[in-house]
């Protein structure tokens, strides 16, 4: 078993300077340890000489949560740290335009974390049953699903537009987001 913890903060502490080097340790031990069950970076022989990098043990079984477990972690950490700077008084509201995998990555990384709140968009007849069915029994009082008719590009746009809506924004700055 490849053990993917020191690693991971050793790549990630060069990126992410301001982060404790222990806080980053102790973050990639959690994610990839926890959420993995012990199984994160998992080599498995092919034949021979041959070997293969297993990254569907997660949560989702998708290669995505390989950062997705990860990410809420450094996010939580920056935004507690901006509070007690009095830098950051508001939650944040996490948009997500998805085609299956990302969605359900992104919502169980992002359940219940403190001062977050994640919405995902996906194409009613775009996602398999099994996508669907993920996304839409994600358990968290921050977590959100909508179904958009169109496909992936319509999601998209959708979320882009939101992005770019003024009325908007100060609606959702009004409760808080």
């Amino acid at each position: 078993l490849f053990h993917m913890a020191r690693p991971a903060a050793k790549v990630v502490g060069s990126f992410l300077t301001d982060y404790d080097p222990a806080f980053l340790q102790a973050a990639a031990a959690d994610t990839y340890g926890d959420a993995f069950g012990g199984r994160a970076g998992h080599v498995e022989q092919v034949r021979g000489g041959l070997y293969a990098l297993e990254l569907w043990h997660g949560p989702t079984c998708a290669f995505k949560d390989m950062a997705l477990q990860c990410l809420p972690r450094f996010f939580s950490a920056s935004a507690k740290q901006l509070r007690e700077q009095g830098k950051l008084d508001h939650e944040f509201m996490i948009l997500v335009a998805t085609s299956g995998d990302t969605g359900k990555a992104a919502l169980e990384g992002f359940a219940d974390v403190p001062g977050t709140r994640i919405l995902v968009f996906y194409p009613r007849d775009g996602v398999s049953d099994v996508q669907r069915l993920q996304m839409v029994t994600q358990s968290g009082g921050n977590v959100g699903v909508c179904a958009v008719e169109g496909n992936f590009d319509d999601a998209q746009a959708g979320v882009k537009r939101i992005f770019s809506d003024r009325e908007l924004a100060a609606e959702l700055e009004g409760h808080g987001w």
